[in-house]
């Protein structure tokens, strides 16, 4: 695993040649195990990872102790970004949703090759703003759509960033992500699972019925698919993909 391509992140292989001969030297490729936190709330940003499997949450934390997620990165971007314009504290937790592996920047190294390259600086901007379209669709799903729709739309996503049907996730951490109880995420799943649409068996869900789990989702997941195709064009986001 630790052998991976940096080109298995998407971002960096978009890069023009020149960009990645300054960044290749000092990336290194780690593990991201499950719940990994990768910053807190507050925290200066020291690194920035460019998963290449896996999956990376954006969350809030509620004074309650409960968390929201509002963005999901996996190999289609960065995590960490806001730190290319100078902007290194980190305004939301970012969490290891699913295990993968990431390359791994300085954030010096970073910001400094951002600086030097406007074609770099371009890609990281589109990035960022993808992460702010995630987050301003989030707030609108959770507060008009149903926890079913919401849990589909959530699955779907996951389903196009780890690239098969199968995703290693627990009932409670799927809770925790969608900001409800454990209770109504085992009565959804439970429901999505009599339909035929997923299997569901501890801490692992399958895909079995995509086109199923496209009509129970809402709207917000073909929103989201758009504003990455149009922002970032990469196949992750590439319509019918």
């Amino acid at each position: 695993m630790l052998g991976s391509s940096h080109f298995e992140n998407l971002l960096l292989a978009s890069l023009p040649q020149e960009n990645m001969a300054a960044l290749a030297p000092h990336l290194r490729v780690v593990q991201l195990p499950h719940e990994t936190v990768l910053f807190e709330a507050g925290d200066t940003i020291k690194a920035v990872y460019f998963p290449h499997s896996g999956i990376v949450s954006i969350v809030v934390d509620l004074s309650s102790g409960e968390m929201i997620e509002t963005a999901m990165i996996g190999r289609d971007s960065l995590v960490g970004g806001s730190a290319a314009a100078d902007d290194d504290i980190a305004l939301n937790r970012a969490v290891v949703q699913v295990a993968g592996v990431a390359s791994v920047l300085d954030v010096g190294i970073f910001r400094d090759v951002v600086q030097q390259s406007r074609a770099f600086r371009a890609s990281v901007a589109r990035h960022r703003q993808f992460v702010l379209a995630q987050a301003q669709q989030s707030a609108a799903c959770y507060a008009a759509h149903t926890l079913e729709a919401r849990l589909s739309r959530w699955l779907l996503r996951c389903h196009d960033l780890v690239g098969g049907d199968d995703i290693a996730l627990t009932q409670e951490f799927l809770a925790e992500m969608l900001g409800v109880r454990r209770t109504s995420v085992t009565l959804v799943a439970g429901t999505l699972q009599q339909a035929g649409i997923i299997h569901y068996r501890r801490g692992h869900i399958r895909v079995i019925n995509l086109d199923g789990l496209r009509e129970s989702a809402c709207e917000c997941y073909e929103t989201v698919k758009a504003h990455g195709e149009r922002l970032l064009g990469n196949s992750i986001h590439e319509k019918g993909k």
